[in-house]
């Protein structure tokens, strides 16, 4: 009996694996043992063809050669990653292995990793599917023992070959048309790129517009705390004449005020939900100035060293049968002084707090949440320790009872002006205790005396301050892929809302590379951690139609991606409508007329419809 070919994506999870596997003779490029044997990919060695290894007429930049939508989609291995191809290629296809396994990350992108090298291998054995979010032993054994037939997985290969192609098409057809319309001037184009620069554009521009605004505020003080004018009828506290503002600031001086309304209100917070990649990247660049694409290599680090869960995730929350392990993680985390005090407080509890905001099934896609992992590290780099921190600190928050404070808000008339004030007071700090030093928090904490209506305050002090309006922020790498995660929440068309709901642009694990892109290319640059957009990229989106840089529709390109992993819904019918959007960009931009945008119909009964298939390769031909 022949043995089974693992496919790991790198190095170090097929030596994790080889451990598990008793897999101990190592070879130039895999690792032997009884059973198996193991290999690595190195990530992708497979890419689409070039439009010339098409056609040769192809090579030219024309609008004679557009569209460029080849019948068939046609593969190659990368140039500079041939020799790793052809090892797996010989180790698939060796007679002594009988079957497959392919355990490249477990995502759309490890998916497409693993099928591009089955694919160009041209191999026919049977293989199935290692699904984990997790590298530790225990984590590999269970998933050993729950392989599932790769065809399982069919959808989201057709998904992300779809994501794939769809991406060729757009770049390579846009890029050319434009390009050769002004002048032979290269303009890199991307289905999601473009878009993506489109936010940072029209922010830019915001900003560039924007006119500051003198006003002034009046600030009464008394003796233990001050108060803030406001017009009782529009509660606006800003003036915009210096006269009006002094003449208030005067009037009031060393007068006595009156307390005219207390109003309290009790507000209970819960502890923040667990972190998907997103939110972590918004953390990490708000916190300690890291881009989305240092953070998602610093969480990916730690996850291959077994101290985090898989990182390119877009869940906030945890699996039922992950629940089961939390108590192990928690007492793990009891051993680091860093959160023994938080670790042993959980553990003290009668009962673990498992509500629907930690622990619900419905809420997850391809991977649960991202939390600490089984092996808690002893030593780490500032930027690792820093991550690994954020990850701790909000799983064990999880745990905690809701922070509870009280918002007081005085209201005096001075001279028939209104002032309001405003304190807080913490009740209970709850999850807050996992972030701060409680004691700071209370000295930090502005809180009201006690009065009560009727009491007189004098006015101590009183002054007029000019302020001025500020512009909109730049973009951050944090704020960016926030705004890219949540395309949908601006858009007033409910049916197009609700296509994007749960979607966006690009995916958590791609966005960071999007925003490295569109610095790369020259469209937007880095500066002191801010995203601002060059002359180049603001020209560029003057010069794209609408539907190139439209968020909505790309957004909704994802979500056609998303049914088609779902099955509800074929991959043709998405390239069909990538394919007219094609033909339409490449028409516009030779006769430089506009046209309507075009949106694909991502309802479920498209899957009955449409009457296709899945796209695939060389003789599986999509219908064009």
């Amino acid at each position: 009996m022949g043995k089974i070919l693992i496919i790991a994506e790198k190095s170090s999870v097929a030596y994790d694996i080889a451990k598990i596997t008793n897999c101990t003779k190592k070879c130039n490029g895999y690792i032997v043992g009884n059973e198996y044997v193991i290999t690595w990919a190195k990530g992708h060695l497979i890419e689409l063809c070039d439009p010339n290894e098409y056609n040769k007429a192809w090579k030219k930049w024309s609008f004679e050669t557009l569209p460029i939508i080849p019948s068939e989609i046609q593969i190659k291995p990368i140039s500079y990653e041939i020799d790793r191809f052809n090892l797996l290629k010989s180790l698939m296809n060796d007679p002594g292995i009988d079957a497959l396994i392919c355990a490249t990350d477990s995502g759309r992108e490890g998916e497409l990793i693993f099928r591009l090298i089955y694919q160009m291998a041209e191999c026919k054995k049977p293989f199935q599917r290692l699904w984990i979010s997790s590298l530790t032993d225990q984590a590999i054994v269970n998933g050993l023992n729950n392989l599932r037939d790769g065809s399982y997985y069919d959808n989201l290969y057709q998904s992300a070959l779809s994501r794939s192609f769809a991406d060729w098409l757009v770049g390579i057809n846009a890029t050319r048309a434009y390009s050769i319309k002004y002048k032979g001037v290269k303009l890199p184009i991307g289905r999601v790129q473009t878009p993506t620069l489109g936010l940072i554009v029209c922010r830019q521009k915001e900003i560039n517009s924007f006119k500051s605004t003198e006003y002034w505020e009046v600030t009464a003080y008394y003796e233990s705390f001050s108060g803030k004018w406001f017009n009782p009828d529009t509660k606006e506290t800003r003036l915009y004449a210096e006269s009006e503002a002094k003449t208030i600031a005067d009037k009031i001086k060393s007068q006595q005020g009156t307390i005219e309304n207390i109003d309290t209100n009790k507000i209970e917070e819960g502890p923040p939900l667990l972190y998907d990649l997103t939110n972590l990247q918004k953390d990490a660049s708000k916190k300690f100035g890291l881009t989305a694409q240092e953070t998602l290599g610093i969480v990916q680090g730690l996850y291959e060293k077994k101290h985090v869960t898989y990182p390119r995730t877009d869940s906030c929350h945890l699996s039922e049968d992950i629940a089961d392990t939390i108590p192990e993680r928690i007492k793990l985390l009891s051993n680091n002084s860093e959160y023994q005090k938080m670790a042993d407080y959980i553990m003290s509890l009668p009962k673990l707090p498992l509500s629907k905001r930690v622990v619900d099934n419905t809420k997850i896609t391809d991977h649960h949440a991202i939390i600490p992992d089984l092996i808690v590290p002893k030593s780490l780099d500032d930027d690792e320790a820093n991550i690994y921190d954020l990850i701790a600190r909000r799983f064990l928050s999880v745990f905690y009872p809701d922070y509870q404070y009280t918002i007081k808000t005085i209201t005096v008339d001075i001279e028939n002006e209104k002032f309001s004030s405003r304190g807080k007071t913490i009740n209970q700090l709850g999850w807050m205790e996992c972030f701060s030093d409680p004691e700071e928090n209370k000295n930090d904490t502005a809180a009201l005396p006690d009065v009560k209506i009727g009491d007189k305050l004098k006015v101590t002090n009183s002054k007029a301050t000019k302020n001025s309006t500020r512009p909109p922020s730049y973009y951050t790498d944090g704020t960016l892929v926030s705004a890219m995660e949540n395309i949908g929440r601006n858009i007033n068309d409910k049916d197009i809302k609700d296509a994007l709901n749960g979607s966006g642009l690009g995916t958590s694990a791609t966005r960071a590379a999007i925003i490295e892109k569109l610095i790369q290319n020259g469209y937007v640059q880095r500066s002191k951690g801010f995203l601002k957009a060059t002359q180049k990229g603001m020209d560029l989106i003057e010069i794209v139609p609408a539907e190139l840089k439209s968020a909505e529709m790309t957004g909704k390109w994802e979500q056609a991606l998303k049914l088609i992993e779902h099955g509800k819904m074929y991959s043709n019918l998405f390239i069909e409508c990538i394919s007219d959007f094609v033909k339409s960009i490449v028409q516009q931009a030779y006769i430089s007329e506009k046209r309507e945008d075009l949106y694909i119909s991502s309802i479920e009964n498209d899957y009955y419809k449409s009457g296709g298939g899945n796209i695939g390769y060389k003789n599986q031909r999509y219908n064009n």
